[in-house]
């Protein structure tokens, strides 16, 4: 047993400059998707401008200018240079606004993927390897939750918790739970009879090693794709509970609650519900392009020669 297990562990390990072979054959892949590419590049600019937005923004997000109420932007008609995408019905810059609600949105999509991947992976790995009634019951839950349309039971999520920028995080985080839970139960279903998983349940490997290091691993790459879908589908809800007025609460410079708080202004002042909306859309768009990417360069059914 012992001959085995060495042999076992000897298999395991990563022989040298496979990993870098690995990213290179992985960005190959991605790069062929030049779509993907320009999404990357795109979300990539868009992660420096909500690092550095206090060194980017040129006014603070929640200064109120009341010289300069609804001014257009700087290229139209009584635009000023100092405001260069104008101000909002309180005088506030729309560009220090957007650039500072970038920090909100990457954060919302960031923390409710981290919270439906982890709730959704330990979920469904306990469905897929336990089979049984602990798998029926999950996947019921689950079930139930799809059921509903995801912006319906997100509002009325918050609406029993209260509104706020962390209640939202929390229901969109239980509506995209169930995504994670049925994608990672599938690919545990599949690994479980497997060769590898076999010897090591013979080894002595235990559930709980057999689940988080034997199995697990090999179910990454549909989990990294639906993270990233998952992300674009975070920032649309939590900017659509925003301009319903059940997320962030102003004067939090989110896009939803930017929208929200401009949409009686559309037709006199249309540029303080383009601006958050053209930026929801390129974030969108470019996250979704990454996965399309991602999505490429992990499956082998999908990889060109």
């Amino acid at each position: 047993m012992s001959d085995e297990a060495g042999a076992t562990a000897t298999a395991a390990e990563v022989p040298t400059g496979a990993r870098p072979r690995a990213l290179a054959e992985f960005w190959h892949y991605y790069s062929m998707n030049t779509g993907a590419v320009i999404g990357l590049f795109v979300f990539a600019a868009l992660v420096l401008v909500a690092v550095f937005a206090p060194l980017l923004a040129p006014h603070l997000p929640d200064v109120q200018y009341r010289d300069a109420l609804l001014v257009p932007p700087a290229w139209q008609e009584g635009g000023r240079a100092t405001f260069i995408l104008g101000t909002d019905p309180v005088g506030r810059d729309i560009l220090s606004r957007l650039i500072h609600g970038a920090r909100f949105s990457l954060f919302i999509g960031l923390v409710v993927v981290v919270l439906a991947l982890f709730s959704g992976i330990l979920l469904g790995l306990l469905a897929g390897y336990f089979r049984g009634w602990v798998d029926a019951a999950i996947m019921r839950v689950m079930d139930v939750i799809l059921s509903f349309p995801s912006l319906l039971l997100a509002l009325v999520l918050v609406a029993i918790l209260g509104p706020g920028l962390f209640n939202a995080m929390l229901a969109i985080a239980l509506v995209l739970q169930p995504h994670f839970a049925r994608l990672t139960r599938a690919a545990v279903m599949a690994e479980k009879s497997r060769e590898y998983v076999v010897a090591a349940r013979v080894a002595g490997a235990g559930p709980i090693r057999l689940m988080f290091r034997t199995i697990l691993p090999n179910c990454t790459a549909p989990l990294i794709v639906q993270a990233t879908l998952s992300f674009s589908n975070a920032i649309l809800e939590a900017a659509a509970l925003g301009f319903l007025g059940m997320g962030a609460q102003p004067p939090t410079p989110e896009w939803g609650t930017m929208l929200a708080s401009a949409r009686e202004f559309i037709l006199r002042a249309p540029w303080v519900v383009t601006f958050p909306g053209l930026a929801i859309l390129i974030t969108v768009l470019s996250i979704n392009l990454i996965g399309d990417g991602l999505r490429d360069a992990l499956d082998p059914k999908l990889k060109r020669s």
